[in-house]
């Protein structure tokens, strides 16, 4: 990990026990940050080096927000502050460093001097606290020397739904932004009653390590809707690693197709008035559309009254009869992701 040296520079006063005398020693201290992703339980957030030999064991507690930290011994005279705790939030972290001590068996604070750094949660942390709790298609494996998902000592992820198709698995990216990343966000901000963006803040933060602390799993599986474009047009339903639903439907003609690509659910109704224009400028005006999952812009899963089904005949949406899009909407939850794939 990369290291940015900082300003601060100290006095140490050291006090040692000499036939009753305590005797004061001067000295220097520089604190060298680790910036970027100190997020998880045993993560250095910063070293200081030491002109005289001084205990980890010692020193005093460091005083900050959001974040528990203690010393850890590096070299006789070099201790490193490490994370004891999973962060409350994503920083920036203010911390209160000694800059002068009196020491003798313990030191004590004499002066100090604050600082922030804004550590931020990686996506790996993120990926691994979401697949502990069962938002992700992957399974969390800790190290043998980590307990849960908040220490990220030498995790690994693996898929654990190998059936899912290719279109879905090939977009995971492990320590990168991808929409798998962002649905599963997305699900737990609802699940969890928080604003759902998709990305992670300090309240989505604070609820993910409290849900890991409390074992609060996804309260339902693995849902994933994988619509077709090669005639005839279908929507296959996924729940975890099995099909469970299969029915034709209609996607977009070529002036007003769908949407091509994965994206979240993210806005539902059970019933909607949906309004427009028509290809010719006219206005349709449909009231009474059932079961209705959006997922990007106006493109949606909904149920659709047509004679036939299996291909493009809508202005956008994902039609299917209406007994079908009744039995699809409990499996599109906010998050649950869509592919549309194109013909080839």
């Amino acid at each position: 990990m990369k290291r940015l040296a900082s300003s601060i520079v100290a006095g140490i006063v050291l006090s040692s026990a000499l036939s009753g005398v305590a005797t004061a020693v001067s000295t220097a201290v520089s604190a060298t940050l680790v910036p970027g992703t100190a997020v998880a339980i045993n993560q250095t957030l910063f070293e200081l080096s030491l002109s005289t030999t001084v205990r980890a064991s010692a020193l005093p507690n460091i005083s900050t927000t959001l974040l528990t930290v203690g010393w850890l011994q590096v070299t006789p005279t070099t201790v490193a502050a490490i994370a004891l705790s999973a962060p409350k939030g994503t920083g920036p972290f203010i911390f209160h460093v000694p800059a002068t001590m009196s020491c003798a068996r313990t030191c004590t604070t004499l002066t100090s001097q604050t600082y922030a750094t804004p550590l931020e949660v990686s996506f790996l942390h993120q990926e691994d606290l979401l697949a502990e709790l069962h938002y992700l298609p992957l399974t969390y494996a800790p190290s043998t020397s980590a307990t849960s998902a908040l220490d990220v000592s030498g995790s690994t992820l693996r898929w654990r739904f190998p059936a899912l198709p290719h279109a879905l698995r090939a977009q995971w990216q492990a320590g990168a932004s991808s929409v798998i990343l962002q649905g599963a966000l997305m699900r737990f901000q609802s699940v969890h009653s928080l604003p759902v963006t998709g990305m992670i803040d300090i309240g989505t933060w604070q609820a993910l390590v409290q849900a890991v602390q409390a074992k609060q799993e996804n309260p339902g599986p693995y849902d994933y809707a994988y619509v077709t474009e090669r005639l005839p047009e279908t929507l296959t339903l996924y729940e975890n690693n099995k099909i469970i639903f299969h029915t034709l439907v209609n996607t977009g003609i070529a002036v007003d197709p769908t949407a091509s690509g994965t994206y979240p659910v993210y806005l539902r109704y059970t019933s909607q008035t949906m309004t427009g224009l028509n290809p010719d400028g006219t206005r349709y005006h449909d009231p009474g559309i059932p079961w209705i999952s959006y997922f990007h812009g106006g493109d949606a899963l909904h149920g659709f009254l047509r004679s036939t089904y299996g291909w493009p005949q809508s202005l956008g949406c994902v039609e299917m009869p209406f007994a079908a899009a009744q039995t699809v909407f409990p499996y599109t939850p906010i998050g649950t992701l869509v592919t549309v794939l194109p013909a080839p």
